[in-house]
Order: structure tokens, then sequence, then C-alpha cells
């Protein structure tokens, strides 16, 4: 069993489970696109159906992720966007949005050069719900999990098709708030998914955790998006969002495109 922290993250997957909804969980790097127009899409995401908002810090070393979303990453760096202003860009959406859940998910470096502490009390002023740091493992994850507990945020981890069950023990018994399930071997965008590994996979992590599950990479429409959160409690997407942001002109334009996408996966996950 898990400690529930009873912060927004918690609160929107009760809230889900009570409709008996599945969550639709959306990811893109702060600062693509520009950093005036970040918090825009923000509140677009949330108005074309997102639940709980990924927002990307940029990193020059992003690993996981594939060719669309280090892009991405790339477009947000030429901006000057850094770890300091994604937590401004936070405090901004929640001016006008106190309800959406919103993780910063990221790399240990710009962490450990702000300072974990700092870090988390960054987090908390800004109104962010956690953290998923992809390269921190469970191993070291321990001191920033104490810093974000005190704080009633949470640690989002990641688990893949090839986690053994002694390291899921492991990891389930850190995490908080939901666990991201990696659903493919590879980078995110690539690959085609195995819907029977998801399944098995989802059945092997309910074992160790009655956390929510949430599935990412390869989700790339309505339909995936509808496969993969069957067995679980949601998709999380990503490279489809920030390819259509790296392919509009402006603004205005990224958010038409993100607004379509968001807006036919939520039809899809509710129908």
């Amino acid at each position: 069993m898990v400690t529930a922290l009873n912060n927004r993250i918690d609160k929107r997957f009760a809230k889900l489970r009570d409709e008996g909804r599945k969550a639709l969980v959306t990811y893109i790097v702060a600062g693509d696109g520009g950093l005036e127009n970040t918090v825009d899409l923000m509140h677009q995401l949330v108005a074309s159906g997102s639940d709980l908002i990924e927002l990307g810090v940029p990193f020059s070393d992003p690993m996981a992720e594939g060719p669309v979303i280090q892009k991405g990453h790339e477009r947000a760096l030429e901006q000057k966007a850094s770890l300091r202003k994604c937590l401004a860009l936070v405090k901004e959406f929640r001016a006008k949005d106190a309800e959406t859940p919103v993780i910063l998910m990221g790399y240990a470096n710009p962490i450990e050069k702000m300072g974990a502490e700092a870090f988390a009390d960054g987090l908390k002023e800004a109104g962010a719900d956690g953290a998923l740091t992809v390269d921190l493992p469970a191993e070291e994850a321990g001191p920033l999990n104490d810093l974000l507990k005190a704080r009633k945020l949470c640690n989002i981890f990641l688990l893949t098709p090839t986690t053994s069950d002694e390291r899921i023990a492991q990891i389930t018994r850190l995490a908080s708030g939901f666990v991201y399930y990696v659903s493919l071997k590879g980078v995110t965008g690539a690959g085609h998914l195995d819907l029977d590994s998801v399944r098995d996979n989802l059945a092997r992590i309910r074992r160790h955790t009655d956390l929510p599950l949430c599935v990412g990479f390869g989700i790339k429409d309505g339909a995936s998006a509808k496969a993969v959160s069957a067995d679980g409690d949601g998709a999380v997407v990503g490279s489809v969002l920030v390819s259509a942001v790296g392919a509009s002109a402006d603004g205005a334009e990224a958010k038409d495109r993100i607004g379509v996408l968001v807006g036919e996966m939520r039809s899809a996950l509710d129908a």
C-alpha cells in the first residue's frame, strides 16, 4: 500500500477513478515554440482534455528521448529556457489554473546545480506537484525523495519492460503520485506497441503497488492511447505533441495543432 500525499495528483486520479475514466497525461518542452507561448500551450492542453501536464525541463543531453523530443529540447535551449524559468512558467500557469497537476520532467544535472533542497522549495513555491527525474536511479533518489515528500510533492518513477521484480519493489517503495510505465524498449517516439507485453508487465507491477499506472512511449493517436490504457490507468503522450509544436509557424498555430491532437485522444479514451 502507498501513502497518499493528498496533493493535486492524488486528487485527480481519485476523481478519475470515481468517474470511471482514464487519465490523459500530456508532455511538452518548456520554451519550445517560445517561452512566451508555453503557458498558453499548457492552458490549451487542459482545455482540450489533458488531466495532468508533464512540463519538460530543457537539457542538452536528454537521455531516453528520441529525435523529436531531442529537437524540442534544442529549440527550447535556443530560447534560453532553464530550470528556473520552468518554475516561473508553472507559477504563471497557476495564476489561472489552480487544479491541473503539473510535473516537471527533467534530468539530475540541473537539479544538482540548483541544489536538491532549493529545487524542492522551488517546486512548492511555483505550485508544481512533483518531479520525474529520468536519470536519477532509485539507489540515489532517497534524499530528493525525502525533500519532496516533506512538501507533499510526488516523485514519479519510470519502469520498463526489462525492470526486474526486485527493482520494481525497490522503486515502487519510493514512488508516489503514479508510476510511468515505458511501453517499449527504446526511446520516445520509437517502435511499435506490444499490447500483450504491456498487459503482462502492468499485471507484474500491480503485484507491488496500488499506485495508478500510466503508459507512455509510442502513443501517437487516440487508438494507441485507448489501447495502452485498457489495462492501465492512463496514457502519456509526448512526441506527437512536441512534433506539432516544432512544425508550427507560431504559438497560435501550435495551440491549434495540439488542441486537435489532445481532443482526439480525449475522445478516444472516453469512448
